[in-house]
């Protein structure tokens, strides 16, 4: 099986190429093969050049490597749903260039897919036991909000609809990815309200780490985006079919 790594990225020149890295050194389940897409946001920082020097560099010994440098900044979510229509992978998934989320727990979000024959599984920050950097405490309030919001709509019992490790089958991703509507960090409500109006869709969590950030350390989204979730909530579960 194919597994493609789809990585959105903006203004990250300190930590992109060691991102990319440990993402191609992951050890994958026994069988499966890696495509990594990365695309670029209109990065306003050295973060195109260093994703550029970096791939030229790998794809001497892995061509299995695939970039998009967007010319203007657009968001997280039109990032992601460009890069989802680079894919051709038979799993996707999604990882965000800051390493909040690990690569090392790649097998644990891939188990469902090959035990279970899941279609989409979200990684839990708060369902595991495994490290987690202790950090904002309004941030998780209103994460775990967000989440029982939108179960309100969708009629799922997500314990972290806010993650950022989500992870599909290529085929139902590359389905839904044209319909695709926020730009933003409105992905996560929007993803999640499509994806529970596929009918017999088979949804996992699994608990994975995470290595949060400080907004000094280059955190990017806010309490304005949390607002907005709430409308987007509505809007995809309500109005949108």
């Amino acid at each position: 099986m194919k597994l493609s790594v789809v990585v959105p990225v903006y203004n990250e020149e300190k930590l992109i190429s060691s991102t990319l890295s440990k993402v191609l050194q992951t050890t994958l389940p026994h069988g499966f093969t890696m495509e990594l897409v990365v695309v670029d946001d209109g990065s306003r920082d050295t973060t195109p050049q260093k994703i550029t020097e970096f791939v030229e560099k790998k794809k001497k010994t892995n061509d299995n490597i695939s970039v998009l440098l967007k010319s203007i900044n657009q968001g997280k979510g039109a990032a992601l749903r460009d890069g989802f229509m680079k894919t051709t992978g038979d799993v996707v998934l999604v990882q965000d260039a800051d390493l909040e989320y690990s690569p090392d727990d790649y097998p644990i979000l891939l188990e469902p897919f090959i035990k279970n024959d899941a279609d989409v599984v979200y990684g839990s920050r708060f369902i595991s036991d495994r490290p987690h950097r202790v950090l904002y405490f309004w941030h998780s309030v209103m994460n775990k909000f967000l989440t029982m919001f939108s179960n309100m709509f969708s009629n799922l019992n997500l314990t972290d609809m806010e993650t950022g490790f989500k992870v599909f089958k290529g085929s139902l991703i590359r389905q839904i990815a044209p319909k695709l509507q926020t730009q933003r960090f409105g992905f996560e409500p929007e993803i999640t309200a499509r994806i529970s109006k596929v009918p017999g869709i088979k949804i996992y969590e699994v608990g994975i780490s995470y290595a949060g950030r400080t907004y000094k350390d280059g955190k990017k989204i806010g309490w304005v985006d949390g607002v907005k979730a709430i409308w987007e909530i509505i809007y995809f579960n309500v109005f949108v079919r």
